[in-house]
Order: structure tokens, then sequence, then C-alpha cells
């Protein structure tokens, strides 16, 4: 007879919910979004990466930052995953794309707060397009 797996976890986590766990998602994503917006634009400033192998990287480009990000928030990883697809997909843009996610979840912060429901936020930017 086969016992069940034995799942040790860290019992120091601090597990969010509802309104709370919304807005750290908004918090996390545009974090990921004010990184990446300072290579965009005619005044574009240079990030300065350490690679895996231990070198140093000069870059302004978006993609190229989020590939070196490693990240733990699964929001700030859905923008990471978010910024892949534009890439796959258009090849380009993926510094603006970034950007304009990391601004529509900043815009719906007042509307949280307000206890407003996600799918009427989420019902109002369609709307708004």
């Amino acid at each position: 007879m086969m016992q069940a797996p034995v799942i040790v976890m860290n019992t120091q986590t601090k597990r969010d919910t509802g309104r709370k766990a919304q807005l750290s998602n908004v918090k996390a994503a545009k974090t990921v979004a004010d990184i990446i917006r300072t290579c965009l634009g005619p005044q574009s400033m240079l990030k300065m990466l350490l690679d895996p192998m231990g070198g140093i990287v000069l870059t302004n480009d978006g993609n190229a930052i989020l590939r070196e990000c490693e990240v733990s928030h699964p929001a700030a990883k859905s923008m990471i995953e978010l910024a892949r697809t534009q890439d796959e997909e258009v090849g380009d843009g993926t510094t603006s794309v970034i950007i304009l996610a990391g601004e529509i979840l900043a815009c719906t912060v007042p509307f949280l707060e307000r206890q407003f429901h996600p799918i009427v936020i989420i019902s109002a930017f369609k709307r708004a397009l």
C-alpha cells in the first residue's frame, strides 16, 4: 500500500486574499513597468545587467532586460510573459506593451480601493475601447 507524499511548506509564508492581493498584483506589475519605463524614448537610459556567466551587459532593450530578470511574484511573471508573447508574435514593442499594461493596471487602483468588482472595471475598459 502506497502512502501519500508528505509536502513540507514554509510556515512563514504570508498569503494575501481579496483586495489586498489585487492591489499587491497591481503593485508588482507596476514595478516591472517602472523598471522598463526608462528604456523608452529618445532619452532612454542604458541598464547594466550581470549575465549568468558573470559578464556585464549594457542595454536599453526592454525584452533583453526582462529576459534577465528573475521574479517570483505571479503578476510580475505575467508581465514578463506578456513581453515574451509580444516579441514572438510581432517581434517589436515589448517595452511599449509593458508600460501600457502597467499604466492600465495603475488606473484600476482607485476603483479597487472604492470596492469596485474587477469584472466591472474590465467591462469599463472594454467599453472604452
